[in-house]
């Protein structure tokens, strides 16, 4: 055992000693292969994007457990989970007035149990809810996104609301794991429940932006048009990628904290 896991740390100490660009350099070149696997073992790319909410739904049922068993949601960050019903409930709306399919009744369930937690956090285990560590303002992600939703939104023939709504979300849905990210920038130790959850949330985004890259390249640009004219068809791109990348520094302290046997994942200084 001893001895596979020493490459695993080689390779762990080689990578920390690289300057920034090498490690931004080699987490471009890992997603590319990452989305050139999928693209030659997935042969319906629409399957990612249920993948991505199923491995979501995957992550509430860990913090469910964690918040019925343990009793605690200590390391867990409120906002975080209140930023994501507002964006669920705003894309099911979208969802049943433009196009009603699977990720409806996906999208449903997920708010349904991220709700569940909130009540949970609120009132039932608001004694172990750090509160002073959850210091994220959450009006710097909300009044961008709304403001952004104004003026950049998709160009179909749905009703203007509708399509500010889908805009709104869409960015949303982007910077709201920051929040969390917070919480356990400040306690730099993370429980293992906490980081599972995490790090499913990075898995699912992944997932959903090689979802939406390979339907790209696959109508060789098709898809975006068929998303509208302007910048709307890039910023839904672009928040695809910016979500990914967001949690990609956590994920790979979480994959080395797996590999190297640590139940507690302790994150060094400047990490998310």
């Amino acid at each position: 055992m001893k001895a596979s896991k020493r490459p695993i740390q080689a390779v762990a100490t080689w990578l920390r000693r690289q300057p920034p660009k090498v490690k931004a350099f080699l987490a471009v070149v890992s997603g590319m292969a990452a989305l050139v696997f999928l693209r030659m073992v997935v042969h319906d790319h629409d399957n990612l994007f249920v993948a991505a909410e199923a491995v979501h739904a995957l992550g509430i049922a860990v913090l469910i457990y964690k918040l019925s068993k343990e009793k605690t949601c200590a390391g867990l960050s409120l906002k975080s989970q209140e930023l994501t019903a507002v964006f669920l409930a705003v894309r099911l709306y979208c969802s049943v007035v433009m196009e009603y399919d699977i990720h409806t009744l996906l999208d449903s369930a997920t708010l349904a149990t991220t709700l569940w937690v909130i009540y949970m956090i609120r009132f039932k285990l608001r004694s172990s809810y750090m509160e002073d560590k959850d210091n994220f303002a959450i009006y710097y992600v909300v009044i961008p996104c709304a403001v952004l939703s104004l003026v950049i939104h998709p160009s179909t023939h749905h009703h203007i609301i509708n399509r500010i709504c889908w805009a709104f979300c869409v960015y949303l849905e982007a910077v709201s794991v920051l929040p969390q990210l917070r919480v356990m920038q400040n306690t730099k130790i993370v429980e293992p429940f906490t980081a599972h959850y995490v790090f499913a949330l990075g898995v699912a985004r992944f997932l959903s932006c090689a979802h939406w890259v390979l339907q790209v390249l696959d109508t060789r640009g098709g898809l975006l048009t068929a998303l509208g004219y302007g910048l709307w068809p890039s910023m839904v791109l672009l928040s695809e990628i910016v979500q990914t990348f967001i949690l990609a520094d956590f994920c790979y302290y979480y994959v080395k904290s797996v590999f190297g046997g640590q139940l507690v994942l302790r994150l060094p200084s400047g990490v998310v």
